[in-house]
């Protein structure tokens, strides 16, 4: 049996999990990514519109920290807001200096789009390809450092002893046979659970792995009823066409011709906040002023010129998948499930409450979000805290003292796990994939943009259902190498337990906050629910829900307009 050892294990290579790696090892740790995909192909490069800092002369990143704070509708920690904004500007600098190739204005300096929410422009680019941009320049500071890859590695557990995080199991995909990999503290990075929806913006890697891996050995999870979903995606594939069309001055009209989003944020338009432009827009497709279950976005007046410059890659998107070219006509979109506010609950150092397990990025919930996030800020709180995670970890792991090497209990259950799906390939159980496209249908339906309580109680009572039914799922490739069948059905039983956590969470949160939208209970109810959802898996694999106080440090809750 295979035992790696390093001082920090980095689990995802997307920005975060890289950031934090390279920072582990500025600090002199001995540090491994552990990525079930290669770095290049992590969801980060799909992120297109920008990365937010305060650079302009009339910016500040008391500003940058307000808009964001009221686009969170209260519920995102002050503290580490002002992390994220202040640190903003220095991180740019830092990545421009890596070799980010950002657009630029006339006089040299990086140029700044307006995105939804904010009070300057303050969203730097690379055209229309800002994740891929930074990901290529990441990724060669990784290897720069020589720091180690486990790639096509996919962990199936924690390794937990006397409460302490030592570590992981993963199955190389290459051979099939689990290996055990200790450290003296882990980050988890892995991403978005964008999958828990269909369709969604998010890769069809985004299972939300990290999340369930940590919440079954015993972290918890905050604020997991809080689902972005993006304004504009295309209808059938959910592929993400940017907010930046709209930072660069595109439109969104309904079936009368009409720039509907007046009605719904007067002085913004399409650049409110992203929960206001989405229920903007279901509210017009609801009321039959949409066309085909969609609204348009129209970015012709803008030109050929600049679209060819600022956005051409969702021009060439389009064309390939709808058949439309944005020059000439405008495209059809509709909200998509985009983006999950929550994640693993962490402290303003990336630190769970479990000692030795840090996590950053999409799966982690340091709270710069809350219940809505603002474009432009994902970006950035994946260089900031995955930064902050790996320094943490870093530290984490001298001050820890050596220890003995790990037991195998872990890997044996995992094991005993894999040989129990072996010995019954092809019984009478459902493939997993008609689970997971069940679970895809219901969130989309009932845990959507606008939600009620007999819509919540349906869902729950659907997932409880497919839990059951998928104690019984079939494997029917019984091979090793590159057993794509045996890992849905690992990233199956993962997504089951988050979308448990969010319908629950959803369930109980009788209010109206940011992207959770209930219409049994239109308003925000600061009294009762200026808090934060915090699940515990119990062990009939259930959530159970505390509550924990929010933040605050400068900036009272006051009614949220655009």
């Amino acid at each position: 049996m295979a035992v790696y050892t390093h001082d920090v294990l980095v689990v995802g290579a997307g920005l975060a999990g890289m950031r934090a790696a390279i920072e582990a090892a500025r600090n002199g740790a001995d540090v491994a990514l552990v990525t079930k995909l290669h770095p290049m192909r992590s969801h980060s490069g799909a992120a297109q519109g920008g990365i937010n800092a305060a650079l302009g002369e009339e910016d500040s990143w008391e500003s940058h920290a307000f808009d964001t704070v009221k686009g969170s509708d209260y519920l995102a920690d002050q503290d580490a807001v002002e992390i994220l904004t202040r640190e903003a500007p220095a991180n740019i600098i830092e990545l421009e200096r890596m070799g980010t190739t950002f657009s630029r204005v006339e006089d040299g300096r990086i140029a700044q789009r307006p995105f939804g929410g904010a009070g300057f422009p303050r969203t730097c680019f690379i055209a229309d390809i800002t994740g891929q941009a930074i990901l290529h320049v990441v990724y060669e500071q990784v290897m720069k450092l020589g720091i180690t890859v486990y790639e096509e590695y996919f962990c199936t557990s924690l390794i937990v002893e006397d409460g302490e995080v030592r570590g992981v199991v993963a199955m190389p995909l290459i051979t099939g046979d689990l290996v055990i990999m200790q450290g003296k503290a882990v980050i988890m990075a892995t991403g978005g659970l964008g999958r828990v929806y269909a369709p969604t913006t998010n890769a069809i890697a985004c299972t939300g792995d990290g999340m369930a891996i940590a919440y079954m050995a015993g972290a918890p999870l905050q604020d997991m009823e809080f689902m972005q979903f993006h304004p504009t995606t295309l209808k059938d594939s959910g592929v993400l066409m940017t907010e930046g069309a709209r930072g660069e001055g595109g439109h969104l009209l309904n079936s009368l011709g009409e720039r509907f989003m007046e009605k719904y944020a007067p002085n913004k338009f399409e650049l409110a906040s992203r929960d206001v432009v989405s229920r903007g827009e279901q509210t017009e497709i609801e009321e039959g002023r949409g066309i085909d279950g969609c609204v348009l976005l129209d970015v012709r007046h803008l030109g050929e010129e600049k679209i060819n410059e600022r956005l051409w890659q969702i021009r060439e998107l389009a064309i390939d998948l709808t058949n439309t070219d944005m020059v000439h006509e405008p495209v059809k979109v509709r909200p998509g499930a985009h983006y999950a506010m929550g994640g693993i609950k962490t402290n303003i150092d990336c630190a769970s409450v479990m000692p030795g397990l840090f996590a950053a990025g999409e799966c982690a919930n340091v709270s710069v979000h809350g219940s809505n996030r603002l474009g432009g800020n994902s970006l950035l709180e994946t260089i900031v805290f995955g930064r902050r995670a790996g320094e943490s970890a870093a530290r984490y792991s001298k001050e820890a003292a050596s220890k003995a090497p790990v037991s195998e209990a872990s890997l044996a259950r995992d094991h005993t796990r894999i040989q129990q799906l072996v010995e019954g390939a092809g019984n009478s159980g459902e493939r997993p994939a008609v689970i997971r496209g069940e679970l895809g249908r219901m969130m989309r339906e009932d845990v959507g943009i606008f939600r009620t309580k007999e819509q919540l109680e349906s869902a729950l009572a659907k997932v409880v259902e497919l839990k059951e039914r998928y104690q019984t799922v079939r494997l029917e490739d019984t091979g090793k190498v590159f057993n794509l069948d045996l890992l849905s059905i690992f990233e199956l039983g993962g997504m089951l337990d988050i979308a448990h956590t969010m319908v629950a969470g959803a369930l109980a949160r009788e209010e109206s906050r940011g992207a959770h939208t209930r219409r049994d209970f239109p308003e925000r109810d600061d009294e009762k629910w200026m808090k934060h959802t915090i699940a515990h898996r119990e062990e009939d694999g259930s959530p159970r829900l505390e509550y924990g106080d929010v933040t605050m440090t400068r900036w009272e809750p006051e009614v949220r307009t655009y």
